[in-house]
């Protein structure tokens, strides 16, 4: 074999090494995006802008309680409930949209440096996986379930609590209130 002979040898082989390692890195790639469309992610942010519309929904209740006769109060709380879905119709769009496009650019690096390509199929495989799907489909039965058990055994006990606390934090807002 001459030298020229061996020269392109080498540049095939360094080039046929450059392809594979490229077509490693596309495919790894591909495996990421599988990922991220499988992830939904996204409803974390969306849990997360939704909270605060909850909480003050629950505040308003909590601040009426005691303080306005039931008319009064179920009117207000109607009212709020209107400015609370408008804010939530307003900013979940807003927030999905934002996570949606952050997703790929923050994760994707994350995921291709930490996981090799065999774990990208394993976590693919469980992503996709018949019995994590069904598992999930159950969830709201298996937590309404649990929820009402826990609830019902711990009511006896929770209850004079709950209304004791109820009551003090109504006697101190309406002592709050009515002090000049």
């Amino acid at each position: 074999m001459s030298i020229t002979d061996y020269r392109r040898s080498l540049v095939t082989l360094v080039l046929a090494a450059a392809s594979c390692a490229a077509q490693a890195a596309e495919d790894k790639a591909a495996l990421v995006q599988r990922v991220l469309a499988l992830w939904h992610l996204e409803d974390v942010a969306i849990v997360m802008v939704q909270r605060p519309a909850a909480d003050a929904l629950n505040q308003a209740r909590i601040a009426l309680q005691g303080r306005v006769v039931a008319v009064k109060q179920e009117a207000t709380l109607k009212d709020i409930a209107g400015d609370i879905q408008k804010y939530v119709d307003e900013a979940t769009p807003i927030v999905r949209d934002k996570a949606v496009a952050l997703k790929a650019p923050t994760l994707a690096p994350l995921l291709a440096k930490n996981f090799s390509e065999d774990e990208l199929r394993q976590l693919i495989a469980l992503l996709e996986s018949p019995v994590k799907k069904k598992f999930e489909s159950l969830l709201p039965q298996f937590e309404r379930a649990y929820g009402e058990k826990v609830a019902a055994d711990s009511r006896a006990a929770i209850d004079p609590k709950l209304q004791a606390m109820t009551q003090s934090v109504a006697l101190k807002l309406r002592g709050a209130t009515m002090t000049p």
